[in-house]
């Protein structure tokens, strides 16, 4: 029996190609990263450091489905760098990750805000639809291709509530010569009503609104305000969540690292981002109707929502405030169009669905 010398050269060839290939695999499934987060919450924070759906969960949750090939260790506010540094840290390679919201970077970029919230805009299941399905996620990555950063959502905490307020708000008026703790778009709102916004890290919130340096704040919800002790420096807890109908956690990345991961790894970093992101909205889902009645029932706190007329003026005002936004900086006017146009969709088919369930 002759050989074919082409045939048998050919089918080594391809005969090593496949051998190489688990070997070329196996290569990559033993290289390891060793990468670090840093947060702009306090250590301990339930759902924004810790808890389930935290971002040490999600760490946690990584490095088990990596089988330890990503390594992820995580930094609260201040044991590495101040709460609110994280952005120019990734973006200059100090960390691999941060967690954070959006909006909190509204001085470098305008438009990340529409990333974490927007008032009078889509609640969780819209912000998740337009995230994950209306272009959102890629709009976010084009913003800040530019930085150097990759990000996602990490979580989510539903609507939270309008604040916490010393004296009552019974008019627009009231709001005039106001010190208020809210980032933002809000805070933009907020300060054509006179506003005087002030943007402080969670940790520096109770102390102001106990001596007074500021009149009004809002952080989460119920579990996490009184945690912090909020009611225990105002009783007037209003409930309309006009603000912020829902709050994304934000997951930043180096973009340069996120590159230098294998595809298999980069697929396990979003399946755990997106896995998070559901299951710390339940978890504030879960949590807080206790911490209501108690606040309401033991602490003496008076809930409720804001006067009708107020808030028809916010509606006013916040419209106006986004437009002026979108005119003042392009990739504003950008996200701006999209997150409305995805937003009236939403809205059409919520009418039928959520919207006509509730009202029963």
């Amino acid at each position: 029996m002759t050989l074919n010398r082409r045939k048998f050269l050919t089918g080594a060839a391809v005969s090593g190609a496949i051998l190489g290939a688990p070997a070329i695999a196996s290569a990559q499934s033993k290289t390891t990263f060793n990468w670090k987060m840093t947060n702009a919450y306090g250590p301990g924070s339930p759902f924004y450091v810790q808890g389930p759906g935290s971002p040490t969960d999600f760490c946690k949750k990584v490095e088990e489905m990596s089988g330890g090939r990503l390594k992820i260790q995580h930094f609260a506010a201040g044991e590495l760098i101040p709460a609110l540094e994280g952005f120019d840290a990734v973006s200059k390679g100090m960390v691999e990750m941060n967690a954070a919201n959006a909006y909190f970077w509204a001085g470098k970029i305008p438009a990340a805000q529409y990333f974490t919230t927007v008032p009078f805009g889509m609640n969780t299941q819209g912000t998740n639809a337009w995230m994950y399905h209306g272009g959102g996620i890629e709009l976010w990555n084009e913003l800040y291709a530019a930085h150097g950063l990759v990000a996602m959502p990490m979580g989510n905490t539903g609507t939270q509530m309008t604040g916490w307020f010393r004296k009552p708000i019974e008019k627009v008026a009231d709001f005039d010569g106001l010190k208020m703790r809210i980032p933002g778009l809000a805070g933009k709102v907020y300060a054509q009503l006179g506003v005087a916004v002030r943007l402080l890290p969670g940790g520096e919130i109770f102390p102001a609104l106990e001596r007074g340096v500021i009149d009004a704040a809002e952080f989460v919800g119920p579990y996490q305000d009184r945690r912090m002790g909020l009611h225990k420096a105002a009783k007037n807890y209003y409930t309309t969540g006009w603000h912020e109908p829902t709050n994304v956690t934000e997951l930043m990345i180096n973009k340069k690292a996120w590159e230098s991961l294998p595809k298999d790894l980069q697929a396990i970093v979003k399946a755990a981002a997106s896995a998070c992101n559901v299951e710390s909205h339940a978890w504030c889902e879960a949590v807080n109707a206790d911490a209501l009645t108690d606040l309401v029932t033991n602490q003496g706190v008076i809930a409720r929502p804001l006067p009708n007329d107020v808030i028809v003026k916010l509606k006013e005002v916040t419209a106006d405030t986004l437009e002026s936004l979108a005119k003042a900086d392009p990739d504003t006017r950008k996200v701006h169009d999209a997150f409305m146009a995805f937003r009236k969709k939403h809205e059409s088919w919520a009418a039928v669905s959520e919207k006509a369930f509730l009202s029963l």
